[in-house]
């Protein structure tokens, strides 16, 4: 165990880089990830959501959000989750709204989350070409909602 440790330690040095999928998910299965998630508004109260499709939680919408990576502050993951997933740029409050445990009973890889939820604005605006209009929603699409739509994650 020691060797193996000590390879993964050389070849990681910096967290910040990230980590290939496999340690990612070997690591999910032994700790909480921390999450922040972005609350965006509009003038009309409308919630800005975006659509994703992944292994885990299937295609849905929800509210943007990434995993905080070692030694990055919130507020550095919430710059770069604006800027991934909306290709924009937000302000936010430091201070979170709310801070929840979720689990997700039936995994045990990315099945524990501590999500920070934090109210943002826009200070970009948003790629048109992003825009969903109609028809099946694409990975990356954003959309304003007055209500939760049908197809919203659940955690959500």
């Amino acid at each position: 165990m020691k060797d193996i440790l000590k390879k993964l330690n050389d070849e990681f040095e910096n967290g910040k880089k990230g980590l290939v999928p496999e340690l990612f998910y070997f690591i999910s299965k032994l700790t909480p990830m921390v999450n922040v998630d972005l609350l965006i508004k509009n003038k009309n109260n409308e919630t800005l959501l975006t659509w994703r499709d992944d292994k885990f939680y299937g295609p849905a919408w929800h509210i943007p959000g990434g995993i905080v990576r070692f030694k990055e502050t919130l507020g550095e993951r919430i710059h770069k989750v604006a800027d991934l997933e909306l290709k924009s740029k937000v302000c936010f409050q430091k201070e979170p709204l709310n801070i929840r445990e979720q689990f997700a009973k039936d995994r045990d890889v990315r099945g524990h989350f501590i999500s920070v939820l934090h109210l943002c604005n826009l200070t970009a605006p948003l790629k048109e070409k992003m825009m969903y209009t109609t028809g099946k929603p694409k990975a990356g699409d954003w959309c304003w909602f007055k209500k939760a739509p049908e197809n919203l994650l659940s955690v959500h």
